[in-house]
């Protein structure tokens, strides 16, 4: 019988001075049974691994024995097939790019709020909310009132408030600010570097969306929509239950079911948001490759153009 597929996607903000030796390392664990990718950076480690369920506890023990590394942030899943097909581990600048030198996540994030503290926070109307992510995935689901920069990218984020955002805060008695994200990542810091920028009074979620979607009871929730999710589930609900999206095979941004009935959607091919920046060829591609997906499918095989999970 085929031993399940567990995936553990996880990060740490914790400084690392040889990014070569911690790589070697991090290979020598993860060889030969463990696939996906991790980041190493000066300020820590992301990624998203996924093997038999020994090997995958061998490398995040292996992880916890570097220093300043005992604890992690980390979401679990399952899968019945393998979601990669190579282990990468990458030297990078960052683990979750900002763009901005000097930010300390580790020494100057916000104060973590649990969960179960939230909507306390957010409901206080002292409190700005502010959502961290991208355009569509605040399009996707979001915390009531929350506001929402609509970035392309999280690199974008540092000009959005520096342009729009920091006028929140002219006031006689500055608000508290509350921020979010899907896993946590990105709470941090952006949280850093609200308070590189003089903002003192700043909270973020703990665990990012998906804690709190898997905690607190739907009757309680402050959450509306869904959660875009980096894996092909794409978004999930109240309970971590699949949500309705399904991803665009050609620009791989979500579609509602409503954008589903557009006449620009077509299964594998294009949605609303690409029909009119891909080519004929593009198109005439992706058409090809959905018809072998299924072919493969049909037949009970995986098709080597399966989208692994994506990194948040």
């Amino acid at each position: 019988m085929t031993q399940p597929v567990r995936i553990a996607a996880l990060y740490r903000f914790a400084r690392i001075d040889d990014r070569e030796a911690v790589q070697a390392r991090l290979r020598d664990l993860c060889a030969p049974d463990v696939r996906g990718i991790l980041l190493v950076a000066h300020e820590g480690l992301n990624g998203t691994i996924a093997g038999p369920s020994d090997a995958i506890d061998r490398v995040l023990d292996g992880i916890r024995a570097l220093p300043g590394f005992d604890t992690l942030e980390i979401k679990f899943a399952a899968a019945d097939v393998m979601p990669f097909y190579r282990m990468k581990v990458r030297i990078k600048a960052e683990i979750v790019t900002m763009g901005e030198p000097g930010l300390d996540p580790v020494a100057n994030a916000g104060t973590y709020v649990t969960p179960a503290r939230w909507n306390a926070l957010i409901a206080d109307p002292d409190t700005i909310v502010i959502d961290t992510r991208n355009d569509y995935e605040g399009a996707v689901g979001a915390f009531v009132g929350a506001i929402q920069p609509n970035t392309r990218t999280f690199r974008d984020f540092p000009d959005w408030f520096r342009t729009e955002g920091r006028a929140l805060f002219e006031r006689p008695n500055p608000p508290k600010v509350a921020m979010y994200c899907t896993g946590g990542i990105r709470c941090e810091k952006s949280t850093a570097f609200l308070k590189s920028e003089g903002i003192e009074d700043v909270f973020h979620l703990e665990g990012g969306i998906l804690k709190y979607l898997e905690t607190v009871p739907e009757p309680e929730s402050l959450w509306r929509g869904e959660c875009f999710v980096f894996d092909e589930r794409v978004a999930v609900g109240h309970g971590l239950t699949e949500g309705t999206h399904t991803l665009c095979r050609g620009c791989r941004m979500p579609v509602s079911a409503e954008g589903r009935t557009s006449p620009h959607y077509v299964e594998g091919v294009s949605c609303d948001r690409c029909h009119d920046t891909r080519s004929e060829a593009q198109k005439a591609g992706a058409r090809e490759r959905a018809r072998q997906m299924e072919i493969a499918e049909s037949r009970g095989l995986d098709h080597v153009g399966a989208a692994p999970p994506r990194q948040t």
